[in-house]
């Protein structure tokens, strides 16, 4: 809601999203699952949380027990990349997003790249669809 206003998201904001979207990743997982995420986790502490989950109060993952270290995923961090401008004309292409265009400067200020020693690779959003999609899966191998 804040976004469709407008409003760029804070930690505060995120934190329990992504701490949700561990407790997916990682139900999801010891269900023998494989797992495709996509979601614009911009800081290296976001990307850790999507990994490690987060065992400091307030904002806690579920953990299946009190006491326990919170159970990490494997995750291959799929880092897009592309100028400014060629991100912001595929957004004002898109109908009936939550996220207006005027927010893609906030999320480029807020953006830690990925770099050693997460497990990560990159790609230029020049490529087309199917370029990508081979090099994700040609890493996954």
């Amino acid at each position: 809601m804040k976004m469709q206003k407008g409003i760029p998201l804070n930690d505060e904001d995120r934190i329990p999203w992504l701490c949700k979207l561990h407790d997916i990743l990682r139900r999801d997982v010891a269900s023998g699952q494989h797992v495709v995420l996509a979601c614009s986790a911009l800081k290296k502490a976001y990307r850790d949380i999507l990994i490690q989950g987060k065992d400091d109060a307030p904002l806690q993952c579920d953990q299946s027990g009190k006491g326990e270290k919170p159970v990490e995923v494997k995750l291959l961090v799929v880092h897009l990349t592309g100028s400014f401008d060629i991100i912001s004309g595929r957004l004002l292409r898109r109908k009936d997003h939550f996220m207006p265009p005027e927010l893609l400067q906030s999320q480029f200020d807020t953006l830690e790249t990925p770099s050693a020693p997460e497990n990560f690779i990159q790609i230029n959003v020049d490529k087309n669809l199917s370029e990508i999609i081979a090099t994700i899966m040609e890493t996954l191998k």
